[in-house]
């Protein structure tokens, strides 16, 4: 229990007083952080002027004992009352409304149960606090919103040539080796594996009881400038440094903004003084990250660096016959042959998020026709037999595109940023990329005059929102195939 003891005013209003209190708290804060920690407490009990504010979890308490004690006593003076004491406690109300215990007298014997010491900054392993950080909106959740891939696991993570040493490092340092190297980085091309690894990791880290927090650099860099506008960076470094395992993924996008990249620098560093553990992946090595200065890369390339490259033919063949295996599970009448994986294996170019789409694509196709999936459909998939007729052009994307979202194909040309027309836009520039062989210069043009990086930018977006929502993979996936013209499939 803290208590803070002081004077005693005798016949004071309380419940007026936490009303006034709750009211100077949130001007004072901001609503974001308001909402998050003063907003959930009630007044428990107010016994000869002994103050017990109520949380309804033990995280939550100890979190304001920790850090906002000093500030309810000064707002409580600064409305002129005074408290004998003011008490952090776990909540026993259920019925509170406007931050009131509704008709509770707390007898006296009940008011010194032990509580856990709230001067601990103690956090359960095990709890996923969603805080609610920045509650303004969609795309201003809480930091804790990163949802789990129960498939995605160190055991279903197919290793070969290079990317064994990075599979077994990063399975290494979630089982706690490398205990002196706080940091690990993976860098390699998209569809290779990363995030893969990364949410491994994160099953692993918290099936050990490790408080993990998993981040994309985008959603890092969108909290840490939301809390920058807002005045309140406090509380976003005090959120972010509850977890005791920081994961952040997609590094390559962190802004290039001088305070973003130092807040970054001082997010890693703080972890690696408590010796907590950083997990970071990016596209490529520390050293070619751009928009970051030399500490920052000093700072990733003096961790346990590890990179993914595509797979060889024997492990493309080996991943391709899990995810057969994994199939059969939920369709056990769908079965492709040994000679169709063998010929899906082939593609030396294509990273094995392309093969399982191949893979994908086929075993649908076998699921809906109920026909065998032969070499010559393989075939198909594949694009072996594309002739030049056959080809896909920007102008059929934008027209196939436009058509599916019910838009118009100018507006793929306007500078319009709404959502309805942003997102297509990006599914556009994203299918053109990948069924045309135009570069991104070219791409770019073609969609009213738009740079190079507007159109990468887009492409990973699009590439982001496939991995982690599958209506959204099957909506691009429905367009990619009406847009290739294979009458087979």
């Amino acid at each position: 229990m803290v208590q803070v003891t002081g004077n005693s005013a005798p016949k004071q209003d309380w419940r007026a007083a936490w009303a006034a209190v709750r009211e100077r708290m949130r001007r004072e804060l901001g609503e974001p952080v308001f909402e998050a920690w003063i907003g959930p407490l009630n007044l428990e009990s107010f016994e000869a002027d002994d103050l017990r504010i109520g949380a309804a979890k033990p995280f939550v308490r100890n979190w304001v004992a920790n850090h906002y004690v000093d500030r309810l006593q000064k707002a409580f003076r600064a409305e002129g009352f005074t408290p004998a004491s003011l008490s952090i406690v776990i909540s026993a109300a259920p019925n509170v409304v406007g931050g009131q215990a509704l008709g509770r007298q707390i007898p006296r014997e009940a008011q010194h149960q032990e509580t856990p010491p709230a001067n601990v900054a103690y956090i359960s392993p095990r709890s996923e606090a969603r805080t609610g950080f920045g509650q303004g909106g969609e795309e201003d959740k809480g930091l804790w919103n990163r949802m789990l891939h129960p498939q995605q696991t160190f055991d279903s993570f197919i290793p070969g040539g290079i990317n064994a040493f990075g599979h077994g490092a990063a399975k290494s340092f979630a089982d706690g080796g490398q205990a002196d190297i706080p940091l690990l980085y993976i860098h390699g091309g998209f569809g290779f594996g990363k995030t893969h690894l990364l949410n491994a990791a994160a099953l692993e880290f918290r099936k050990r009881g490790k408080r993990t927090l998993f981040l994309r650099a985008e959603d890092f860099m969108r909290h840490f400038l939301g809390a920058l506008y807002r005045k309140d960076t406090l509380a976003f470094k005090e959120e972010l440094r509850t977890a005791e395992v920081l994961i952040i993924d997609d590094l390559q996008h962190i802004s290039r903004s001088a305070a973003t990249a130092s807040e970054f620098l001082y997010t890693v560093n703080a972890f690696a003084d408590l010796r907590r553990r950083v997990v970071i992946a990016a596209d490529r090595a520390p050293a070619a990250l751009e928009g970051l200065g030399a500490d920052v890369k000093s700072r990733l390339a003096g961790g346990l660096v590890v990179g993914l490259d595509k797979p060889d033919r024997d492990t493309r063949l080996a991943i391709l016959k899990s995810r057969a295996t994994e199939f059969s599970r939920h369709k056990p009448d769908v079965v492709l042959p040994d000679s169709v994986l063998e010929r899906i294996a082939d593609m030396d170019d294509a990273s094995p998020r392309e093969l399982i789409g191949v893979f994908t694509k086929l075993a649908t196709y076998a699921d809906l026709t109920k026909k065998p999936v032969t070499l010559d459909v393989t075939e198909e998939a594949v694009g072996l037999r594309a002739g030049p007729g056959a080809k896909t052009s920007i102008e059929d994307i934008q027209r196939k595109t436009a058509e599916f979202y019910k838009l118009d194909v100018k507006d793929f040309h306007s500078p319009q940023r709404a959502r309805r027309v942003a997102r297509p836009r990006q599914v556009a520039m994203y299918l053109s990329r990948k069924l045309t062989s135009r570069s991104l210069p070219e791409i770019g043009r073609r969609f009213g005059g738009r740079d190079h990086t507007t159109v990468l930018h887009a492409c990973r977006r699009i590439e982001a929102l496939i991995e982690e929502d599958t209506l959204f993979r099957q909506e691009v996936d429905f367009l990619s195939q009406m847009l290739q013209r294979r009458p087979e499939i």
